[in-house]
């Protein structure tokens, strides 16, 4: 039997995941939101369904047809998890034990002023994106304990990658050095995280929470600084948070404070980061984009 993957949303790292089984022969389905981006996901050879907040899948059993493996990268809105609001109920259909991969973000555990949090720390998250991931994790490990899924979150840090990185928006001109002493991003290259949800999808732990993170939390202006030193430029000066004048959205990053341990998913899941540090994975990508 050939195993199936459903993405619900097919971003940045969730396409990846799907790329890789795609390409050691698994079936593979996925929502998006437009036509055109339907057709585009046609002709990958990706089964393409319309979803959104506001519209559910049409034919969801057709979609959910022969799945053994889903994995989720929408976020939740206001009216709490898309894919639970509109299918919950055809999702508690599936065989009992299939795979369910919910893409989380770090942010659940909220401000730790600086300190180490780990999977069994308390979630307290700062805003209300934190604390809709908070609500979306406890549901779908409820429909997990409830219909006999094997659910696993992977709360991702920061994301970066391939047209999505320090050296992209240096290289754009948008790059600013925002100093607030203390401060310290954890970070994630999309290379891991797919490494990261592959391994799990190979030795599943149900019920299981993974930080997804590399081993090296650092300072925001430190990784621009980094990127302008590969790219042979004078980094834009320093800036003073508190006179930064910053969107609401970018300062809400800035409310949270912590370093985010990843070692379960090293022993858990045997993971070995390609890319354990901010500076070997903007090395690499600095690499990718000589060689073009």
């Amino acid at each position: 039997m050939t195993n199936k993957l459903f993405c619900f949303g097919m971003g940045f790292s969730a396409r990846l995941v799907a790329d890789q089984l795609r390409d050691e022969g698994w079936q593979i389905a996925g929502t998006t939101r437009s036509a055109d981006k339907a057709n585009q996901l046609k002709s990958d050879g990706i089964e393409p369904f319309i979803f959104a907040d506001d519209h559910p899948i049409t034919d969801i059993k057709s979609a959910l047809k022969d799945v053994t493996h889903v994995l989720i990268s929408a976020p939740p809105g206001g009216q709490g998890d898309p894919v639970i609001h509109h299918h919950g109920g055809d999702l508690a259909g599936l065989a009992e034990g299939t795979w369910v991969g919910y893409l989380s973000t770090t942010g659940v555990y909220g401000d730790y002023q600086g300190a180490t949090v780990t999977e069994e720390d308390d979630l307290q998250p700062s805003g209300k994106r934190g604390r809709r991931r908070v609500a979306a994790e406890k549901a779908w490990f409820d429909l997990g304990h409830r219909h006999g899924l094997c659910v696993q979150s992977f709360r991702l840090a920061g994301i970066y990658g391939p047209g999505r990185n320090a050296i992209e928006t240096v290289r754009s001109g948008r790059a600013r050095r925002i100093v607030k002493p203390g401060q310290v991003f954890s970070r994630i290259h999309v290379q891991d995280i797919a490494q990261t949800v592959l391994a799990s999808i190979k030795q599943p732990n149900c019920g299981a929470a993974y930080n997804v993170c590399d081993d090296d939390a650092a300072p925001p202006q430190d990784v621009i600084a980094h990127a302008c030193g590969l790219l042979g430029i004078d980094p834009p000066p320093e800036q003073d948070f508190a006179d930064a004048k910053l969107s609401p959205m970018a300062a809400s990053f800035y409310e949270d404070n912590k370093r985010v341990d990843n070692a379960r998913i090293k022993q858990e899941l045997g993971v070995k980061l390609r890319y354990p540090d901010y500076r070997a994975g903007l090395m690499a990508l600095y690499d990718e984009i000589l060689a073009k």
